[in-house]
C-alpha cells in the first residue's frame, strides 16, 4: 500500500520536457507544490531542499532513474511525486546512465528510518526493467499513476 499512500494524481506528471537536472528538480518542486503547498510549502522550498541533498550526493541510482528526497519542516507524512521525462538528461547517476524518471519523496523533519525505509521501497520497485519500460511507454499522466497503482497493487499479493 506504500506507493498509493504517497503519491496521489495531482503528483504525477509526464511526459515533460527538460533540459537540466536542475530543470528537472524545478518540475518535481512545482508539481510538489501542487500538494506540499497545503503545508505551507512553496516550490522555491522544495527545490532548495532538493539542491541542498544533491550536494551530499546524486540521487541518481542507475538505469535511468533518480529518487531525490528531502526532509521538509511542516510535514506531518510522506509525499511522493513521480515524472516522467521525454528526453533523458545528464543527472551524474551512479552508473552515467540520463535520467528520464524521477520518483522524489518528501518525509517529516523527524521521519528518521521510515524515510530510509520509503527510499528503499521507491528503487527496489523501480529497478523493476519491465515496469521502468512501461513508463517509458505511455504517453500521459494518469497512465503513468495507474502503471505505479498497478505495481504497488501486485506487490500487495
Amino acid at each position: 500500500m506504500f506507493l498509493t499512500e504517497v503519491l496521489d494524481r495531482n503528483s504525477v506528471a509526464g511526459p515533460v520536457s527538460a533540459n537540466s537536472k536542475r530543470n528537472a528538480l524545478q518540475i518535481v518542486a512545482d508539481v510538489a507544490e501542487r500538494t506540499l503547498g497545503a503545508y505551507g510549502l512553496e516550490a522555491d522550498a522544495i527545490l532548495q531542499g532538493l539542491l541542498e541533498r544533491e550536494k551530499l550526493s546524486s540521487t541518481g541510482v542507475g538505469q535511468g532513474v533518480a529518487v531525490p528526497h528531502a526532509a521538509l519542516p511542516g510535514l506531518t507524512r510522506m509525499h511522493g511525486v513521480f515524472i516522467r521525462l521525454e528526453t533523458p538528461v545528464s543527472y551524474e547517476a551512479i552508473d552515467d546512465v540520463p535520467v528520464d524518471l524521477i520518483f522524489a519523496l518528501f518525509a517529516p523533519e523527524e521521519a528518521g528510518s521510515e524515510h530510509l525505509r520509503a527510499l528503499a521501497k521507491v528503487s527496489r520497485i523501480l529497478r523493476q526493467k519491465e515496469l521502468r519500460e512501461q513508463l517509458r511507454q505511455v504517453d500521459t499522466a494518469d497512465a503513468l499513476y495507474a502503471l505505479l497503482n498497478r505495481t504497488e497493487t501486485s506487490h500487495a499479493a
